[in-house]
């Protein structure tokens, strides 16, 4: 189906009901080529109760991925089961698009790519918000040469943890949660965007506590306790195949800190990036004699704050912005900014990350990608209605 610009409009369907998925259904309509038209989930009610917020069709999974008006399937269970289903979209014959991690360990992304080939269909992966106004407008800057070549860095991504917010916290504490494999993608992910693939890494990892009390207001397990199944505090070091070696600390053990999030040290000077786990945020760069200037955001359509309006800092938020870029991608052959392969070396690098902190080796990676293409300020402005 053609929309009014003469775009394909792909059907949308997302599979989970949880937390997520209100943002991907309240953000979708801002996207020219994307329409939602079911949420499924293993808790009938659960789709109900959001299928009624949004007026889309509530439906069981297995209904979803039968259902001849979708073209692409968001995939919002929890990590565990993000491969199983991933799997179960493909084999339905519809492109899929996952929250991240979009798999656990590289060897189920190889079988994703290969199902995916085999049926010519799309795979992609949160995070997007790399393709943010801010984070485009440090990697323009980068580009340029402004602050020369990147040689090293910090990025630190740290706080008490989940549990003091999150209402039904504990699969973040099992493998394939944890501060690497849930908040490691935005880091890792901006990072590939803006310096390139990675080649080497080592880690020490540990936790501080074996369990952990969940004190979320307003949360049916308020009061319980959670078993630690996987490492909360990691101190890694990547070894990127431009030569640049950039440190990283994550850690949901951390009451406070004074580490900026993401700091790049090139040899004309630095640029300080925002959080990658938004949209908009300051951008500040250094000369060599390392003075000081907040960036001028520039006109990027994914920097324009749309939430917490009446806010000191209100956000930006373009989710989709990943999944539209990748149905986008079908019609003019380019390249998905958070295709698979992206999303592979991320979960490369994380998870040879965590076997490094349990074995004390190096690791080189199995995987490389290409960096992802910038996407300026006229590509965003055309994805959007």
């Amino acid at each position: 189906m053609a929309n009014s610009t003469g775009t394909k409009t792909y059907g949308v369907g997302i599979m989970g009901a949880g937390n997520i998925s209100a943002a991907y259904l309240r953000l979708a309509p801002l996207f020219r080529n994307l329409e939602v038209r079911a949420i499924a989930d293993i808790l009938p009610e659960a789709a109900k109760k959001r299928a009624g917020e949004y007026n889309v069709a509530a439906q069981t999974p297995d209904e979803l991925l039968k259902n001849s008006e979708i073209d692409v399937i968001v995939n919002l269970t929890i990590p565990s089961t993000h491969f199983s289903v991933s799997k179960d979209i493909l084999s339905a014959g519809k492109h899929a698009y996952s929250e991240k991690p979009f798999v656990l360990s590289v060897e189920e992304g190889i079988q994703l790519k290969a199902l995916a080939d085999e049926h010519k269909l799309k795979v992609g992966s949160a995070p997007d918000t790399f393709l943010g106004g801010a984070h485009q407008q440090a990697r323009s800057i980068i580009d340029s040469g402004k602050v020369g070549k990147i040689a090293s860095g910090t990025m630190h991504v740290l706080s008490r943890g989940m549990e003091h917010w999150h209402p039904n916290p504990d699969f973040f504490f099992q493998p394939g949660g944890g501060p690497i494999l849930d908040l490691g993608p935005y880091y890792i992910t901006d990072l590939i965007s803006l310096v390139g693939p990675i080649k080497r890494v080592t880690a020490f990892t540990g936790s501080a506590r074996a369990e952990r009390e969940v004190t979320t207001e307003g949360s049916p397990f308020k009061g319980t306790f959670i078993k630690v199944g996987t490492p909360t505090t990691i101190h890694a070091i990547l070894e990127f195949h431009s030569g640049a070696i950039i440190t990283l600390g994550a850690s949901w053990d951390v009451s406070s800190h004074g580490h900026h999030n993401i700091e790049l040290y090139g040899t004309e000077g630095s640029v300080y990036v925002p959080d990658p786990n938004f949209f908009n945020g300051d951008v500040t760069i250094t000369n060599r004699a390392g003075d000081k200037e907040k960036v001028t955001p520039w006109d990027h359509p994914f920097g324009k704050a749309n939430q917490d309006l009446d806010k000191p800092n209100p956000r930006a938020n373009y989710r989709n912005a990943g999944l539209s870029d990748m149905m986008d991608s079908i019609e003019t052959g380019k390249k998905a900014r958070c295709d698979l392969d992206v999303a592979l070396h991320a979960v490369d690098v994380m998870t040879s990350i965590l076997r490094a902190g349990e074995t004390g080796q190096v690791i080189t990676l199995q995987t490389t990608c290409e960096r992802p293409a910038a996407l300026g300020i006229e590509e965003a402005r055309a994805l959007l209605r």
